[in-house]
């Protein structure tokens, strides 16, 4: 799978060129899934998910929704069948831990390896849900188990939303201090940055702020 991890999405022309290069085909010609989920997991109420819907149409050739709380009713075979028709999945913001929960439930998880040719693009939680560990500042929805592992598709983690005029305490400071807690590679990253993976390569590609935290030896 081809990764687009932003922390808000396709916001200027260096990761929307980053896009369509993990695409190999100009937006026009391609389909998109987008995958609201996290955004009911968030306080910010039923309107985030709309926004979500409403700021995901890019010129896509079809666009279509994917909520995976629906999918344990509906056939498997039959909503496999749209994930695999699509060329790029959007992955909405919110809760990561919610969306971790019912990207298990519903079987997307088992599925996300093996597509190959699609490409993932994260908003936020839905960056964040592909790596190892999160920390207790991004813990918010506590899933029935307890459980509070993240996907773990990616080896690094990653501090969204670094100096975002709305978000204070999402400062340098702040990211520092919850690097020292991952215990493992972490990057923050602002609305202006995404973190490009096709394989084993990882690109950084950005017209904004972000930096990479390694643990000391």
């Amino acid at each position: 799978m081809r990764l687009l991890l932003t922390s808000a999405g396709i916001t200027n022309p260096t990761i929307e060129n980053a896009l369509v290069d993990l695409l190999g085909q100009p937006i026009a010609q391609s389909n998109a899934l987008c995958i609201p989920t996290a955004g009911y997991g968030s306080s910010y109420g039923p309107a985030g998910p709309w926004r979500f819907l409403r700021g995901a149409d890019m010129g896509w050739k079809s666009v279509g929704v994917l909520e995976l709380t629906a999918l344990p009713s509906i056939d498997t075979q039959r909503w496999i069948q749209w994930v695999q028709d699509a060329d790029v999945l959007l992955v909405n913001g919110g809760d990561t831990l919610y969306l971790s929960h019912w990207m298990r439930q519903s079987g997307l998880a088992d599925l996300l390896q093996s597509l190959t040719e699609t490409v993932y693009v994260g908003f936020s939680a839905g960056s964040l849900v592909l790596t190892p560990r999160i920390g207790q500042r991004f813990t918010g929805w506590t899933p029935p188990t307890g459980d509070h592992r993240t996907l773990g598709l990616v080896d690094f983690s990653i501090f969204p939303h670094l100096n975002n005029s709305d978000l204070p305490e999402s400062n340098m400071a702040a990211a520092k201090r919850w690097a020292a807690q991952i215990g493992g590679p972490a990057y923050a990253i602002d609305d202006d940055t995404a973190i490009k993976v096709t394989d084993s390569s990882v690109e950084v590609v950005s017209e904004g702020h972000w930096k990479l935290f390694t643990p000391a030896p």
